[in-house]
C-alpha cells in the first residue's frame, strides 16, 4: 500500500500555510540589509515554502504514525479558516514593513522610504513560492515513481528510502553540477568581458614607474579593467602634499592582470620582476594587497595607506579571478588561494634575503575575499623565523581561519561583532568608532586589524543560523544592526544569504562597504607613523572629504 500523498493528502496542507505564513511574515524583519520590494518578495517566497515544506513534513510523520485525522469535510472547512487567518497575518505584517525597513535605513543615514512596496513583495513572495512548490512536487512525484518501480524487488520501505535518496541525489547533481556551474561560467564569461574594457576616462601612464607605462614589464592591454583602474587612481605626491602639508614621494603600485601571464606562479614572478625594476624594494614600506574575487583593490584602503606612509610605499597586487567575491566564496571558498601563496612566497622570499636594517617593513592587506585569501597565503612555519610587520584586514569571510579562532577565543564579554583578544597587543578589532588605541597593552612588533562592520554580512554570515541563533545576534547588538533583528530558525538563515549577495547595497560606511575615514585609523594604528596625532589625523579627514566634495 502506498503512503505517497495523494487525494486530499495531495491539495494544500493547513498546517504547512500556518508554518509558511508565519515564515513569510517573519522575513519582513529586518536583517543586516536593506531590502527592496523586489528582494523582499523573492525573499519570502523562499520563506513561505520553507515553512510550507516543514508543515507538510509534520503531515506526513503524523500520518506515518497513523494518528486520527479531520474528516474531509472537517478538513475543508479547517482549510478555509487557516487560509483567512494567513491572509490577515500576511497583511498586518506588510504594514509594518515600512517601519521595519525604516529603522534599519535610519542607522545607516539612508532616507526613510514611503513604501516597502507590499503589493510587489506579495506578489513576488506567490510567485517565487508556486515555482518552488511546483519544485517540490515533481520532486514528490518522481520519488513516487522511482518508489514504485523499486518495490517489485524491494520492501516498500526500504523502496521508499532508496527512492528518496535517488531523487535527492538526482536533484542535487542537476542543481549543483549543472545549473550552478552553467551559473558560474556564465557570469565568468561576462565578467571576463568586462574587465578587458578599457574605460576611455583612465589615461595609460607615461611614467616609467608605473605598471603598464614605458618600460613597464606588465602589458597595459593585459592589466585588466580593476588594474588599470588601481594603476591610475590617485593620490600622487602633489595630492599627499596639499592636503597634508608636508613633502611627499610618489607612491608605487604594480598590478599583474589574469591575462598577463598564464599560470599562479608566473604571475607572482613578473610581480617580483616588475617590483625589482621600479625600485621597490627600497622604500621604506612594502605592502601585498590581495585583490577581491573581481580583482578589484578597494581604492579607500589605498589612499589612507598612501596618505599616512606620504607616499612612501610599493604596494602590489595579482589578480586571481573576475567574479564577485561573494560568488566566488559560495562556489569555491578555496578560489584565489594558489595565487595568494605564489604571491607571498615570491615577494616573502625576496625580501628575506634583504638585510633586515634596511629592507622595507613589510605589510599584508585584503577586503572580502582578498582578506580569506590573504590569511591563507601564508603559515605560521613560513614566516616565524622573519615575521612581516603586520596585515590590514577588512570585512573578513565569515569562514577566514584566523578571524574565526579569534572571534571564538575572544576575552569574556566583549561582543562577537567587536571583540577583544588576549592582552590586544598583536590582534585587535576595530569598526565605525575607532577603538585600536583603547588596548590593555601596547602593540607587539607583529600586529593584526580586523576592520569589520556589524552590519556587515560578508564578515557575520553564519551557516548555522539555520538553527542557532549566532553569537553576534546577542545583546548590546552593532551600533548599525535594527534592534528590532530577531533570530528565526531558517527564516534568519535565509535572510542572511540574501544579504551575503546585497552586502555592497548600503552607504559608505556599512555593511560590505568600508569608508576611507576607517581606513585610515586603521591604517594610522597599524603602521605607527610618528609624525601623525588623533588631531592631525581628523584634519586630515576634514581636508580629504572637502576635496572630494569640489565640483
Amino acid at each position: 500500500m502506498s503512503t505517497w500523498p495523494t487525494g486530499r493528502s495531495a491539495s494544500f496542507c493547513g498546517i504547512g500555510l500556518v508554518l509558511g505564513t508565519l515564515f513569510f511574515a517573519a522575513s519582513l524583519t529586518p536583517s543586516l540589509v536593506p531590502r527592496s520590494p523586489m528582494v523582499q518578495g523573492v525573499l519570502g517566497g523562499f520563506c513561505l515554502a520553507a515553512g510550507y515544506g516543514l508543515g507538510v513534513l509534520l503531515r506526513r510523520v503524523w500520518c506515518a504514525l497513523a494518528l486520527p485525522t479531520l474528516s474531509q469535510r472537517a478538513h475543508r472547512i479547517s482549510l478555509l479558516i487557516v487560509l483567512a487567518a494567513c491572509i490577515a497575518t500576511a497583511i498586518l505584517a506588510l504594514q509594518w514593513a515600512t517601519t521595519w525597513q525604516n529603522q534599519l535605513r535610519a542607522l545607516m543615514q539612508m532616507p526613510p522610504i514611503d513604501s516597502a512596496g507590499p503589493w510587489t513583495s506579495a506578489g513576488l513572495a506567490l510567485l517565487t513560492f508556486a515555482c518552488l512548490l511546483a519544485l517540490g512536487r515533481l520532486a514528490s512525484w518522481l520519488a513516487h515513481r522511482v518508489s514504485k518501480g523499486l518495490s517489485r524487488i524491494l520492501s516498500r520501505q526500504a523502496a521508499m528510502l532508496l527512492a528518496v535518496v535517488i531523487t535527492a541525489t538526482l536533484f542535487w547533481t542537476i542543481g549543483n553540477g549543472v545549473l550552478a556551474h552553467g551559473v558560474f561560467r556564465w557570469a565568468d564569461q561576462i565578467y571576463s568581458r568586462l574587465d578587458e574594457l578599457i574605460e576611455d576616462d583612465i589615461a595609460q601612464p607615461v611614467s616609467q614607474d608605473k605598471t603598464g607605462g614605458p618600460g613597464s614589464l606588465i602589458d597595459w592591454q593585459r592589466l585588466g579593467r580593476q588594474g588599470r583602474r588601481m594603476v591610475a587612481a590617485g593620490p600622487d605626491a602633489a595630492d599627499i602634499e596639499r592636503l597634508t602639508g608636508q613633502s611627499a614621494r610618489e607612491p608605487l603600485r604594480v598590478y599583474v592582470g589574469l591575462n598577463s601571464a598564464p599560470s599562479p606562479r608566473e604571475r607572482a614572478d613578473l610581480a617580483l620582476h616588475e617590483l625589482l625594476r621600479i625600485g621597490a624594494f627600497k622604500r621604506e614600506n612594502l605592502v601585498i594587497a590581495t585583490p577581491t574575487g573581481t580583482g578589484w583593490v578597494d581604492p579607500e584602503s589605498q589612499s589612507a595607506l598612501e596618505y599616512v606612509l606620504h607616499g612612501d610605499v610599493a604596494t602590489v597586487s595579482v589578480q586571481y579571478s573576475y567574479l564577485l567575491s561573494w560568488l566566488a566564496l559560495l562556489a569555491d571558498p578555496d578560489y584565489g588561494v594558489e595565487t595568494a601563496r605564489a604571491v607571498f612566497a615570491t615577494v616573502y622570499g625576496h625580501w628575506r634575503t634583504l638585510d633586515p636594517e634596511t629592507r622595507p617593513r613589510l605589510y599584508l592587506q585584503g577586503l572580502s575575499l582578498g582578506a580569506l585569501n590573504g590569511d591563507l597565503s601564508h603559515d605560521l612555519y613560513q614566516v616565524i623565523g622573519a615575521p612581516y610587520q603586520g596585515a590590514l584586514w577588512s570585512g573578513p569571510p565569515f569562514n577566514t581561519p584566523t578571524w574565526k579562532s579569534v572571534t571564538a577565543n575572544r576575552n569574556a564579554g566583549s561582543p562577537a561583532w567587536l571583540p577583544t583578544f588576549g592582552d590586544q597587543s598583536v590582534v585587535r578589532f576595530t569598526a565605525q568608532e575607532n577603538t585600536l588605541e583603547q588596548a590593555e597593552q601596547p602593540w607587539g612588533s607583529f600586529r593584526v586589524v580586523f576592520l569589520q562592520y556589524a552590519s556587515d554580512a560578508v564578515t557575520f554570515f553564519d551557516p548555522r543560523a539555520l538553527w542557532r541563533r549566532p553569537d553576534w545576534m546577542t545583546p548590546p547588538l552593532g551600533p548599525d544592526v535594527s534592534p528590532a533583528m530577531r533570530w528565526i530558525p531558517v527564516v534568519t538563515f535565509l535572510q542572511l544569504t540574501f544579504d551575503l549577495a546585497l552586502a555592497v547595497e548600503p552607504p559608505k560606511g556599512h555593511g560590505h562597504v568600508y569608508a576611507f575615514d576607517h581606513y585610515l585609523d586603521a591604517w594610522a594604528s597599524l603602521t605607527s607613523p610618528s609624525d601623525w596625532t588623533p588631531e592631525s589625523l581628523e584634519a586630515l579627514k576634514r581636508a580629504v572629504k572637502a576635496d572630494r566634495s569640489k565640483p
